[in-house]
């Protein structure tokens, strides 16, 4: 069984917060989330082929991805990282390039359980509440809880 996840996004405000535990360590963690290597095998739903063009995790670094269903519809994603400290944080911009030019701002915090267990708490920021209910209608969730089933199965 895999840990839940927790998404909130509060009725009429552009904000939305995605909480959820991991078994294992922070650095663990955390290193999935560096090495582009590991991003691929996790991040967005299942079923989709993941092609990685770019990702530098560091002060300015920039990355984009474009995900694949298995029908050929691409769904591309790109941003800059404003801010990355290992094991505990990472500030970045995400822009869904089918929603073009609503930038949203996230922030995602690394915190260490005790017992080889951690916890990742992101906050997003949408320049409107209909950039962010477009996200959400358009399978962020999914995205999310199976990306994150998978990171559970590569941190086993």
């Amino acid at each position: 069984m895999t840990n839940p996840v927790t998404i909130t996004a509060p009725e009429g405000v552009p904000f939305i917060e995605i909480v959820r535990e991991f078994d294992a360590p922070v650095a663990a963690v955390y290193n999935a989330y560096a090495d582009p290597a590991l991003v691929k095998q996790w991040l967005g739903p299942n079923g989709y082929d993941m092609q990685l063009e770019e990702y530098e995790l560091r002060d300015g670094g920039r990355y984009r991805y474009v995900h694949v269903d298995p029908q050929g519809n691409e769904y591309a994603f790109n941003g800059v990282f404003h801010k990355a400290r290992t094991d505990e944080l990472i500030i970045q911009t995400f822009e869904w390039e089918g929603m073009p030019d609503f930038v949203s701002l996230e922030t995602a915090r690394f915190e260490d359980l005790g017992d080889g267990r951690s916890r990742v708490t992101g906050w997003s920021v949408f320049p409107s509440v209909e950039a962010r209910d477009g996200m959400v209608e358009n399978g962020m969730e999914t995205g999310v809880v199976e990306g994150y089933e998978r990171l559970d199965a590569l941190l086993a």
